[in-house]
């Protein structure tokens, strides 16, 4: 950068012989335009901006690209824990002997459910006390994997017992049975709690699905 005092001088020593008073001008503004362009930068659109301002224009790039490399890196491992847990799942229980159960609610007026218990040929498989926030998941529409086990072929039967509140706020235990065959197709079935507004009673339900 070209200092104020330098600037004096040579305009000075310009100014001196007269026969130099035609490029006075022209340097002076020259020399100006160089004092200038140390301080500002001239952007394509010949808008000037400071150093400090195209500074924090490269940080927010910056920024946002790390942000979106951050936001990919989030779902690449999403997608690969997922992929790991259903590659688990196919390890640990093969479709030849599988055997899944899922509960579901329909509306749940005449029944709060409280917990299940599930036997398969009369041995506990698993129970499940519910909590509020997942008893509201299940009245609107979810369906919960209950259990996923594995299961020789043959013949055998599915106890479930259900254990909540009833109508008039009664204690209510109700069970259901389902015996099947298990072939080397994996078995699905869903535990299905109904209400009967012909009887103002919940009903429960035992479906097995069709694996296309």
């Amino acid at each position: 950068m070209l200092s104020r005092l330098s600037l004096t001088n040579i305009v000075s020593h310009l100014t001196a012989p007269a026969t130099h008073g035609l490029i006075i001008l022209p340097l002076l503004i020259t020399l100006s335009g160089l004092c200038m362009a140390a301080d500002t930068i001239t952007t394509p659109d010949n808008k000037p901006s400071t150093i400090a301002d195209n500074k924090a224009g490269v940080q927010s790039g910056s920024n946002a690209l790390e942000q979106t490399s951050l936001e990919d890196l989030k779902k690449s491992v999403l997608k690969l824990n997922r992929d790991l847990l259903i590659l688990e799942e196919e390890l640990l229980y093969p479709a030849s002997n599988q055997l899944a159960v899922f509960v579901s609610v329909d509306v749940g007026e005449f029944f709060q459910l409280d917990a299940i218990k599930l036997k398969i040929d009369n041995q506990l498989s698993h129970s499940h006390l519910y909590t509020q926030r997942q008893l509201q998941a299940l009245h609107k529409g979810g369906i919960q994997r209950f259990y996923i086990g594995n299961l020789k072929s043959g013949e055998h039967t599915i106890s479930a017992f259900f254990t909540g509140t009833g109508p008039d706020g009664r204690d209510y235990k109700r069970a259901v049975d389902y015996p099947f065959t298990k072939s080397s197709e994996p078995i699905l079935v869903e535990l299905k709690i109904i209400d009967s507004t012909a009887k103002y009673q919940p009903e429960f339900v035992a479906k097995r699905w069709t694996v296309e």
